[in-house]
């Protein structure tokens, strides 16, 4: 299934449905940013807002993006603070939606579902100040090793979107190619079990 039509279909359940994925990617997202200081914040593939409501209250100035306009619609029923702006666009082109440097720009359960990361991770880059950060949240690897995919169930059964696999060394090397250095590394295990496999890969990058 396409990737914007997937997530139009999705986005009615999809801040209510059980799911494991997207509730750990939160945490990371917490983890990695709470001791970072930004005000101006480009959050890539905001969904339905589950993230921009605690991005919201670090940044004075936040622009979310989706291509999906079913998701934007159930952000916009959230408790979105006036600072917030939501737009829909498609991020394999150009960027046009940038017209000011910002300090992070966040990848929630995005890149999963986009091929080719360095040209992603270059325009990130080309919106970022220098010493601006690039927040990684994604499936991690290892659970798309053993066959897990963006997917939901509805009347008609399982619902599977578009996926593609990425390695971890595939994140670095692509943020190195476009001019980051890795900050950090988290990994989330469900349960805090390690000894299973991780859940999330949540990668913190820095630009040079």
């Amino acid at each position: 299934m396409s990737i914007q039509q997937g997530y139009n279909q999705w986005a009615a359940q999809y801040d209510t449905n059980e799911n494991k994925t997207r509730d750990a990617e939160a945490i990371v997202l917490k983890h990695l940013l709470k001791n970072v200081q930004f005000n101006n914040c480009l959050e890539i593939g905001c969904g339905t807002g589950k993230n921009t409501e605690w991005l919201q209250t670090k940044a004075t100035f936040l622009l979310g993006i989706d291509f999906s306009e079913a998701m934007l619609q159930q952000a916009e029923k959230k408790m979105l603070l006036s600072h917030v702006q939501l737009l829909q666009a498609n991020i394999l082109e150009p960027w046009a939606f940038v017209q000011q440097s910002f300090d992070v720009v966040i990848f929630s359960l995005v890149l999963e579902h986009i091929e080719h990361l360095t040209s992603i991770f270059t325009k990130a880059a080309a919106a970022l100040h220098k010493g601006g950060y690039m927040y990684v949240g994604e499936l991690h690897p290892f659970k798309q090793y053993a066959g897990s995919k963006a997917r939901y169930l509805d009347e008609n059964g399982w619902q599977v979107l578009t996926c593609y696999i990425h390695h971890v060394s595939d994140f670095i090397n692509a943020g190195i190619d476009a001019g980051f250095e890795v900050n950090q590394v988290y990994e989330y295990f469900d349960e805090g079990d390690t000894t299973s496999i991780p859940r999330i890969i949540g990668i913190l990058f820095q630009l040079q």
